[in-house]
């Protein structure tokens, strides 16, 4: 049900010392809305199980889902908060016409819900999992809200991406907004200009849901406190699945995933391009196997469009199927970790 893809130095290091949890010190969160379910039971045993008794600090990096995700797995009750997350965001339902508003709106409350009345602060006091959101901060047309100006602008990303991704510089900055006591850096080869910038009670929220406002189907995020002035977008424009040097480079990253072939941004979703290499050999992914997403109804993972292809009861009834299904990865995972078994590991392309 779970297939592994390590790079090469993770899969030397796992054959000498077994998938030992504390060879662990940075987790991946990709954007994709709710393939994440897909997901779930890994999050819930990772963090209710393998990473439970953990005493060195785990560094979590995510963006548009992967940063909610984050926001509820580095809270004091991680299992609690991340079913919170997946139950109201996979009830979530929108009017037959639903805008920017009514979307962000909903946005907004499932986070409230999600953060609780605490949940910020155990965020920024957590001193094992600490997480990192990441966000684009827009310029040109991408920081307007009307739809043409805005549309023009993505086109124009789209299209200087084709050419060379990093073109995409002139037109959005990477901030990742931190816990205040990370070291972690992140930079690329594309040479985005990138701000760490540490999360406070008054920009968590709003740094938040500006790492999921997708463009043209949520508002972006105006001015967040504490950071310059601008728009800020959903961080998987730049950060759709991650093509990042992040340091210190001291141990493995682990990274659950719902796609065997990581794309670097947003605007790479339908390219032929690959991610550099180099940044994934010491990275291990876990990933459903076509025999997993067969069993699922549809044959599919969750995506956006099911929002509009099935009716509310339809899609919230198949939703949570995927997240009960989800249990048998983690079962699969709870498994290998007892053997140094890499026989059946895949390359990372």
């Amino acid at each position: 049900m779970l297939d592994i893809y390590a790079g090469p130095a993770a899969k030397k290091l796992i054959q000498e010392q077994g998938f030992k949890q504390e060879l662990f010190t940075t987790m991946l969160g990709a954007s994709g809305g709710p393939k994440w379910f897909s997901l779930f039971g890994l999050d819930k045993y990772l963090f209710g199980e393998y990473f439970k008794d953990r005493r060195e600090e785990l560094n979590l990096v995510g963006s548009s889902a992967g940063a909610f995700r984050f926001a509820a797995l580095s809270q004091q009750d991680p299992v609690s908060a991340i079913t919170r997350l997946a139950t109201l965001y996979s009830e979530t339902t929108y009017s037959a016409k639903a805008n920017k508003s009514e979307i962000t709106a909903k946005a907004k409350t499932l986070l409230e819900a999600v953060l609780g009345a605490n949940g910020s602060n155990e965020i920024i006091n957590n001193p094992i999992f600490k997480a990192h959101f990441i966000v684009a901060k827009c310029r040109g047309l991408t920081t307007l809200e009307q739809k043409v100006p805005l549309l023009l602008g993505l086109m124009s990303s789209m299209a200087m991406n084709q050419v060379n991704r990093g073109l995409l510089a002139k037109q959005y900055q990477r901030y990742v907004y931190h816990h205040p006591k990370s070291q972690l850096t992140i930079s690329d080869s594309f040479n985005f200009n990138t701000q760490h910038q540490a999360l406070t009670n008054d920009n968590l929220t709003d740094s938040l849901l500006a790492s999921g406002s997708i463009p043209l189907i949520m508002e972006g995020i105006k001015d967040i406190i504490g950071s310059p002035k601008g728009m800020y977008r959903d961080g998987g424009i730049i950060d759709y699945h991650f093509d990042v040097d992040i340091k210190p480079a001291k141990g493995l990253t682990l990274y659950p995933h719902f796609s065997p072939t990581p794309k670097a941004g947003w605007f790479d979703k339908n390219l032929a391009r690959k991610v550099n290499s180099q940044y994934y050999t010491n990275t291990v992914m876990l990933v459903p196997s076509q025999e997993f997403i067969a069993r699922l109804p549809y044959a599919k993972i969750p995506d956006r469009d099911d929002f509009t292809n099935l009716d509310a009861a339809t899609r919230i009834k198949y939703w949570q199927t995927v997240l009960s299904e989800s249990a048998y990865l983690a079962d699969d995972f709870s498994k290998l970790i007892t053997s140094s078994d890499v026989t059946n590991f895949k390359s990372i392309d």
